[in-house]
């Protein structure tokens, strides 16, 4: 179970990142800084940098992290979820909340990237733990 721990905290952290976006577009749009009609298909004279950070931060989070929650889901299903893996998973969440601390703050563009590529390189050991955990297993069987 300790595996799913840290898949809950970086969707609180996506969730989180939502409600801020949903806020600032709201008070852009009544301030009349964004056009609602740019909404419709995201075309014209687009968003006030704030908003767009933001919003592209967010796709951000919906892009390398679901291939965190895919391997959390495959290593949860296969019982494959040992220290090593919590421990991993906990690391690539703690960098993803940094990232976005760098992105949503002072968005230091070299500091970001550090983050970012120190995250896919503990998500690419994820994968690999996870790999190595499901080769140790007898064949026909997931969990076991």
């Amino acid at each position: 179970m300790e595996i799913l721990w840290p898949a809950f905290a970086l969707f609180a952290l996506t969730a989180a990142v939502v409600l801020r976006l949903a806020g600032l577009r709201w008070r852009a749009v009544r301030a009349r800084l964004v056009d609602p009609r740019f909404y419709k298909i995201y075309r014209g004279d687009g968003e006030p940098e704030e908003v767009a950070v933001v919003s592209r931060h967010l796709i951000n989070l919906y892009e390398a992290p679901t291939l965190f929650y895919g391997g959390t889901a495959i290593a949860f299903a296969a019982g494959a979820a040992g220290m090593l893996l919590v421990a991993l998973g906990w690391a690539y969440v703690g960098l993803r909340y940094l990232h976005s601390f760098i992105h949503l703050g002072s968005n230091d563009v070299l500091w970001r990237f550090r983050v970012f590529a120190l995250s896919w390189l503990v998500l690419v050991a994820y994968w690999a733990v996870v790999a190595l955990e499901l080769a140790r297993r007898p064949a026909g069987g997931m969990a076991g």
